[in-house]
């Protein structure tokens, strides 16, 4: 992961010129709007969200990610490739039920998200800003300067990104049985759902939805910086270096989180699509808490 990209820095500000106010109002909204009985609800087709389903107790689906085809205002492209990366990782207010595992990913599921988002136009499209920024500042000057050294930090950009996804979507969370995605809060004031979202780097869940520490993070973190090196040949050696790298990787995936915790807020206020936005028709079946995370 290389420095950030306008796009991203346009996120950024987006999101703190929405968070003031966020966390009551939302806080409200959810407790006025949000049913007391539910049933489990149907798998949509396509993209996997599950580690256990049988007859006996099916587990607990988030609601599936809005098509982009289901919003038709301003902005709509722009909003179709940035907002799918973001809710691809995300569970949007899970329930808990006694008996019925909570949904995450199996190792195939796995997989497919590390593809997903290797293939989403939006990674070669921040590898492409990053190496624009790479040639400005003359980074890695082995690889010289011209079209066939912006081609090679392009590379380069592309390699660390689909090192970091494979690491942490899919490697180190199949190792230590953990779901990769973020399990947001959705609920309460703005600063503890801050701290939720900060929380996500030392505590991730299991496949039946406890809590259990962030390997993926950690371990997906220094494995992706050590390779890092060798992909870009002028970096800074030794383990100051390393830690420095290390440590601007987890403020990044902290503002991720951070973003993603407060998408569906924003996404409401600017009438953008958003995982949960439509509450689907679902008969009672029982009285469903919302978990703790």
């Amino acid at each position: 992961m290389a420095l950030p990209t306008p796009c991203d820095a346009l996120a950024s500000v987006w999101l703190l010129a929405a968070l003031p106010g966020i966390g009551s109002v939302n806080s409200q909204e959810i407790s006025e709007n949000q049913p007391s009985t539910l049933q489990t609800p149907h798998v949509p087709a396509g993209f996997k969200e599950q580690t256990s389903k049988n007859a006996a107790a099916p587990c607990l689906e988030p609601p599936p990610l809005p098509g982009i085809s289901d919003y038709d205002g301003p902005m709509k492209k722009t909003v179709g490739l940035f907002a799918r990366p973001l809710e691809r990782k995300s569970v949007h207010q899970p329930h808990y039920r006694a008996g019925v595992p909570l949904c995450s990913l199996q190792f195939d599921d796995k997989f497919m998200l590390f593809v997903e988002d290797l293939v989403d136009p939006a990674t070669f499209l921040g590898a492409g800003v990053d190496a624009l920024s790479d040639q400005a500042s003359k980074r890695d000057p082995a690889f010289g300067q011209g079209f066939g050294g912006y081609t090679r930090r392009f590379g380069a950009n592309l390699a660390d990104r689909t090192s970091s996804r494979f690491f942490k979507d899919f490697a180190y969370p199949t190792i230590f049985f953990e779901d990769p995605r973020y399990y947001r809060l959705g609920q309460g004031g703005t600063r503890h759902r801050l701290l939720h979202a900060t929380e996500h780097l030392f505590v991730a869940h299991s496949p039946n939805g406890t809590r259990m520490f962030n390997y993926s993070e950690w371990l997906g973190t220094g494995s992706s910086v050590v390779l890092n090196n060798l992909y870009h040949p002028g970096n800074e050696r030794g383990a100051g270096a390393m830690a420095r790298r290390t440590g601007y990787r987890f403020a990044w995936d902290i503002g991720f989180d951070i973003l993603r915790e407060f998408w569906p807020d924003i996404a409401h206020k600017a009438k953008l699509p958003f995982r949960g936005a439509a509450k689907p028709d679902i008969p009672n079946s029982g009285s469903l808490t919302p978990g703790t995370n």
